[in-house]
């Protein structure tokens, strides 16, 4: 699993903490450093559907198609609502604690540090 984060951002060092204190083994990757490239936006679109709808981006840029809005996003990891954690099937975009707890507990076993 992914954990992609702003070190900075005080939200992503809550979800962070979160993550450690139920033992959930995870890989960090700040996004400032190691943006999000198209085809993993692509793909996590695909799972989520809320990179860019978290964002509003579909109405404040009418213009722009959907290829050309996760083209944007690759160019700048702090375009993304953070923090993000990719699972195999799964995207859960910014951290909201009892979403987090739900999703990760059905899969329990799959995520936990031995």
């Amino acid at each position: 699993m992914i954990f992609l984060c702003y070190p900075k951002c005080t939200t992503c060092q809550k979800a962070k903490k979160w993550l450690d204190d139920h033992q959930i083994a995870y890989d960090l990757r700040d996004i400032k450093l190691d943006n999000p490239t198209a085809e993993e936006l692509t793909a996590w679109h695909e799972r989520s559907g809320l990179l860019y709808k978290s964002m509003a981006l579909k109405d404040k840029l009418p213009g722009m198609s959907e290829e050309e809005m996760i083209q944007l996003l690759a160019t700048d990891g702090m375009l993304v609502k953070r923090p993000l954690l990719v699972g195999e099937d799964f995207v859960l975009v910014g951290f909201k604690e009892k979403q987090w707890g739900e999703r990760l507990e059905r899969d329990h076993e799959k995520y936990i540090l031995m």
